[in-house]
């Protein structure tokens, strides 16, 4: 579920006069300059104001300052990419098991993002199972424009038809459905957590005539394993078993499973 991106920059955190003066940090240091004009510097650094002064090097730890400019340098690069492209705001799944024998199911999501950088024009969406997947594929807004393999993983590229800023928020309504996916007595349905997500929700539908008989929740990375209470499981108007397991503080790059037998 990654965006794409136009014209990907090293991050929009790092604007041009940040470079300019991480450039000119690294040229004192190579030369060794023992005086360094700042009016110079602040002519080039563009609504940066800074006195016309001359500073001598020999009088400030330059070596210890620049040691220590490259690591806040190499920190806000690295929480930069960790924060990704957006974040999710609100997850939430349905898994419909159609039948008895597994033949057919219907996967639709709702997910609810909001854009942390700028000129974001395409969103990228991801599924996985088993059977033949991604049938009769929907999504609004925005088209389907592409898909490819990758792994085990088939990758949608979603057009946006419009440019995103960042603090813009979507929200992602997509379905699709499968057949021969779940024909065994014991099947799981798997979660990934991708990005900064705060609220997830996983439902799973079952067949009025076959139920789970057992059901548990896994956090993968965690190894941690819970079965599932009575109070996640209620029975529908139409005679349906519906399953619900909710995750207010998802972990980032986290697998959740739900393992059942019926």
């Amino acid at each position: 579920m990654l965006p794409a991106r136009i014209c990907p920059q090293a991050g929009d955190w790092l604007d041009g006069g940040a470079h300019l003066l991480a450039d000119w940090l690294l040229a004192a240091s190579v030369k060794q300059l023992s005086l360094i004009n700042m009016a110079d510097l602040s002519s080039k650094l563009t609504g940066i104001p800074l006195p016309s002064i001359q500073v001598i090097t020999g009088n400030l730890p330059w070596n210890e300052l620049i040691k220590q400019a490259g690591k806040l340098v190499s920190l806000a690069w690295e929480r930069s990419q960790k924060r990704g492209l957006y974040e999710v705001l609100e997850y939430e799944s349905t898994l419909e098991l159609l039948d008895t024998s597994g033949k057919r199911a219907r996967f639709s999501k709702r997910q609810r993002v909001r854009y942390l950088q700028n000129n974001i024009i395409a969103y990228q969406d991801q599924a996985w199972g088993n059977g033949v997947i991604l049938l009769n594929y929907r999504c609004s807004p925005g088209k389907p424009v592409d898909r490819y393999e990758l792994g085990h993983k088939t990758l949608i590229l979603i057009s946006l038809r419009e440019i995103k800023q960042r603090g813009d928020i979507d929200e992602f309504n997509i379905q699709w459905e499968m057949k021969n996916g779940f024909r065994q007595d014991q099947e799981s349905w798997e979660t990934e957590i991708s990005h900064r997500t705060r609220n997830v929700k996983v439902q799973i539908i079952f067949p009025k005539e076959r139920p789970p008989l057992r059901s548990i929740f896994v956090e993968a990375s965690r190894q941690v394993s819970k079965p599932t209470l009575n109070e996640n499981r209620r029975r529908l108007p139409d005679g349906r078993w519906k399953m619900t397991w909710d995750i207010d503080r998802s972990r980032w790059n986290e697998h959740y499973i739900v393992k059942w037998e019926w």
